[in-house]
């Protein structure tokens, strides 16, 4: 009879064992909005400022080329108006025809500059928003998984969706479990006093001209 209670109770310890073992590594998880942090950074305002004033500079060389494109066009007309006088001499009518042609050309031309230089820059200015949020990720991700482990956490889910690293599938969370304020906090200690801010303002342009516009910052969700 001795045995099997003492099996009995070997059992029942091994199962509290078990039990105890789980409780100790059962896993902490906690949330982030990567999103959120990217969008109010205070490096990414900083960035969005300078885009900004690239942005205005090469709409202001794109101002040019497009008047440069205006008055070939203003040329040619000059020129077609000529070539169809009826006071105009032959000679006259000839030669306005032949330079009407390579205004044309010259017009073709400008507008194949005009459109490499929109497609060039705006390349230009994609490319190093792109290099800049991969590079602000990695920083921030760094600085929330330090806050995280800080907490005794085992996992950290980014809560802000396709926007930035993916899709998130996070249905319900407390909100004590949400680290994205003390991460934003943790940023903000090296917050320079004084901080340049993007404008929603565009640059002027012809309602007809090509505008370069600023790659813009993902929206927290």
């Amino acid at each position: 009879m001795k045995k099997p209670i003492q099996s009995l109770f070997a059992v029942a310890a091994i199962a509290f064992s078990a039990l105890a073992a789980q409780a100790q590594t059962a896993p902490k998880i906690l949330v982030v909005d990567l999103a959120k942090i990217f969008d109010t950074h205070y490096k990414t305002q900083e960035q969005q400022a300078k885009l900004q004033a690239d942005e205005a500079k090469a709409q202001d060389q794109l101002s040019a080329i497009t008047k440069e494109g205006e008055a070939l066009v203003a040329e040619y007309k000059d020129l077609d108006d000529l070539a169809k006088s009826a006071t105009a001499s032959a000679d006259a009518k000839n030669k306005a025809l032949a330079d009407e042609q390579k205004k044309a050309e010259e017009i073709q031309q400008k507008r194949q500059e005009q459109q490499a230089f929109v497609q060039n820059t705006q390349r230009t200015l994609q490319q190093r928003f792109q290099t800049f949020k991969t590079l602000m990720i990695e920083e921030i991700s760094k600085t929330a998984v330090d806050i995280a482990k800080a907490h005794g956490a085992t996992f950290l889910l980014d809560k802000s969706g396709p926007t930035l690293v993916g899709v998130s599938n996070i249905l319900y969370f407390e909100p004590d479990l949400d680290i994205t304020d003390e991460v934003i906090a943790a940023i903000n200690k090296d917050r320079p006093a004084v901080t340049p801010t993007p404008t929603s303002a565009a640059p002027a342009a012809s309602s007809d001209a090509p505008k370069i516009t600023v790659p813009s910052m993902p929206a927290g969700n």
